[in-house]
């Protein structure tokens, strides 16, 4: 028997699901696409079920491939499988327009009544008997968050009906407002202090406030948690419990050799080097697991909180004009938020954007122009020497980045970014519990996903190192950097390095004694390059050998164009 979850978005279709199911759930995209959904199991009637949260929709006449994705799963369901539509009880009107719709398609059905408690707290009073009558379906009043309603929901569930309504399409809203009329009562009341807040969250002036404030505090927890579990516990283990064991296995093979390069890599001073080693079992772990997954867990754990609280979506509408100059629209601002944080997370969520052009246009802008936390941090360490003129215009040179090649990707590449259709929840208190299962899934989801490709990519720059590849590119690019660039010979170890740690590669620059002209032209050309391994690995996976060519080819134009510019430009203002 399978349970299909439908509802609009925001209206706590997970939290639902994570009080049917439990711990035990599988995030996957659905056959054909990259749009997500999640399956678990939960018991009715002494026998299992699989539950499937489908993407939120708003109808079942698609608009986007989210929905595209719900209808043809809802059109796939099996003799006895049940819908489970969850409605947010404080805006019945417009979650009944997609239950009438699903009430047509003639499956047994429940209609969880969701939020039962902000119903009450808002003034809005639903008569659930007279809901019954009228939908033909079980209407149970649910609190998700906090487990209320959950058990009588799994009865009704288990003797779920069809609904025996007829309801004509054509008339589906004057419908609904007739059964808002016999249901529903609203009390009157006077705004709450969140209410103003989520309303001040949507104005130019006052938004834009407030969008930096939240930004500022979520970089600053995101970079303070990741930060932190980087030097008290994933360095330290590997320092202390993993090196011992790669020193041995160093020894056992000699030290040396092509097997002992691809296990265990180039050993400095006899120790493990975890940015330069780069032998599967040092550089190729600790890369994700000890310098993205602290960024990937703190950047999961504040986004979490974004989307429960209610932010997000205000985000979106808030930045969706800038977003459409780039091709996109202001859901893509959630990417470029992960990208600040780690350029893996910021990758792998650009699959919230539709269509493919989207996809594309994403993680190349979030690959060029989006620094990672750490990055940043090499950055600000390097140039800060220099004073804040220095890293104004490192910064400013990457956002000025950001927005042409958007424009000119926009309008370069085929096709269009469609308007944003995004709900605005009220503001609410995130359910702690709920939020950290929600940042379990997306970590295994990351380690499952993103992990082999960053093995995958250590082991193909092991082969291009083995073979002087990587030398040669070394030296054919030398004339360019110097020569056009104005960066010192020395510089290019530190862009060919940058393939495997762009924060690495920055460091190794420090000692070379550069310019203030050759201090901001370098961080903004490698910042540009090449991403890092693990960015370059999940972009494969997401777009595709072609796509990613197109990308990379992108990346060294503007990287060569940007460079010879600001060393043109800088030569003339600062000598």
């Amino acid at each position: 028997m399978k349970v299909a979850l439908v509802g609009n978005p925001n209206v706590g279709k997970s939290a639902v699901f994570n009080r049917l199911t439990g711990a035990s759930v599988i995030v996957s995209n659905y056959p054909g696409t990259t749009v997500e959904f999640t399956r678990g199991t939960m018991r009715l009637g002494g026998q299992p079920a699989e539950v499937v949260d489908l993407p939120g929709t708003y109808s079942l006449e698609p608009t986007c491939k989210a929905e595209e994705v719900t209808a043809q799963a809802l059109g796939e369901l099996a003799a006895g499988d049940v819908i489970l539509n969850v409605v947010d009880s404080t805006n019945l009107e417009r979650s009944l327009g997609l239950t009438l719709q699903l009430i047509k398609l003639r499956k047994p059905m429940v209609a969880a009544l969701n939020f039962w408690d902000e119903a009450k707290h808002t003034g809005v009073q639903i008569d659930v008997p007279a809901l019954e009558k009228e939908l033909g379906v079980a209407c149970v009043p649910v609190v998700a968050i906090t487990g209320e309603g959950t058990k009588t929901l799994v009865e009704r569930t288990l003797q779920a009906t069809a609904s025996p309504c007829d309801f004509d399409d054509s008339r589906r809203w004057c419908e609904v407002g007739r059964i808002l009329g016999t249901a529903q009562k609203l009390a009157h009341r006077h705004h709450t202090f969140l209410e103003r807040l989520g309303d001040a969250s949507l104005k130019p002036l006052t938004g834009s406030a407030i969008a930096v404030a939240v930004l500022g505090l979520s970089l600053g927890a995101i970079r303070l948690v990741g930060e932190g579990l980087i030097a008290y516990v994933f360095a330290p283990f590997f320092e202390n419990a993993w090196s011992p064991l790669a020193l041995e296995l160093s020894a056992l093979l000699g030290g040396k050799g092509w097997l002992h390069d691809l296990l265990i890599g180039k050993l400095a001073d006899g120790t493990v080097d975890y940015g330069a080693s780069f032998g599967l079992l040092t550089t190729g772990l600790y890369v994700p697991f000890a310098a993205v997954l602290p960024y990937v867990f703190a950047f999961y754990l504040v986004l979490s909180v974004l989307e429960d609280s209610g932010y997000l979506p205000r985000l979106a509408v808030l930045t969706d004009r800038i977003m459409h100059k780039v091709g996109l629209h202001g859901m893509g601002m959630i990417p470029m938020l992960l990208g600040l944080g780690c350029n893996v997370p910021g990758v792998l969520s650009s699959r919230i954007m539709e269509s493919a052009r989207e996809r594309f246009i994403c993680t190349t802008l979030l690959a060029i122009a989006v620094p990672c936390a750490a990055k940043a941090a090499m950055i600000i360490g390097l140039a800060g020497r220099y004073g804040p003129q220095a890293l104004v215009l490192i910064f400013g040179t990457l956002f000025l980045v950001w927005l042409v090649l958007g424009v000119v990707l926009n309008r370069l590449l085929k096709g269009e970014s469609p308007e944003i259709l995004v709900d605005i929840p009220p503001y609410r208190v995130p359910y702690f519990k709920g939020l950290l299962k929600k940042v379990w899934m997306r970590l295994v989801a990351f380690i499952f996903e993103a992990v082999p490709f960053v093995l995958v990519g250590v082991l193909l720059a092991n082969l291009l190192y083995a073979l002087g590849v990587i030398d040669l590119v070394g030296r054919l690019a030398e004339p360019v950097v110097t020569g056009l660039m104005g960066l010192p010979r020395e510089s290019v170890g530190g862009l060919v390095v940058g393939f495997l740690r762009k924060d690495v590669a920055i460091g190794m620059l420090a000692p070379l004694g550069l310019s203030f002209r050759q201090t901001v032209v370098a961080c903004v050309v490698l910042s540009i390059w090449f991403p890092c391994v693990a960015t370059f690995a999940v972009m494969l996976r997401e777009l595709g050998a072609l796509q990613m060519l197109k990308a990379s080819a992108i990346m060294a134009l503007t990287a060569l164009t940007v460079g010879t510019l600001m060393n043109l430009v800088l030569k003339v203002a600062v000598g």
